[in-house]
């Protein structure tokens, strides 16, 4: 994972990084991650369990756009090598 925010980017907006717009957001601020900075903290996966909770039809896509809300890029870009780790963290968890 890379550390894109310094100190002063941790209480920007959810909706400022990539990946996140409104519906997204309000799912992290339901969840309790209401900052970038939380969300950096908290992580893809365990932010990705928590919105679950919320949605229980919360999608693969849904989780890489965390991820590389995190990594700061567009989940697209994620490497290839992470997006086979997160399906099948995702695949694990499905069952």
């Amino acid at each position: 994972m890379k550390a894109f925010l310094d100190k002063q980017e941790h209480d920007i907006s959810l909706k400022s990084l990539p990946n996140i717009g409104s519906a997204l957001a309000n799912l992290l601020i339901e969840a309790g991650i209401t900052t970038a900075g939380q969300l950096y903290e908290t992580g893809a996966t365990e932010a990705f369990i928590r919105i679950r909770a919320i949605d229980p039809d919360a999608c693969y896509c849904k989780l890489c756009a965390l991820e590389g809300a995190i990594e700061g890029i567009r989940w697209h870009n994620l490497a290839p090598v992470k997006k086979a780790e997160l399906k099948h963290w995702f695949n694990m968890i499905s069952k």
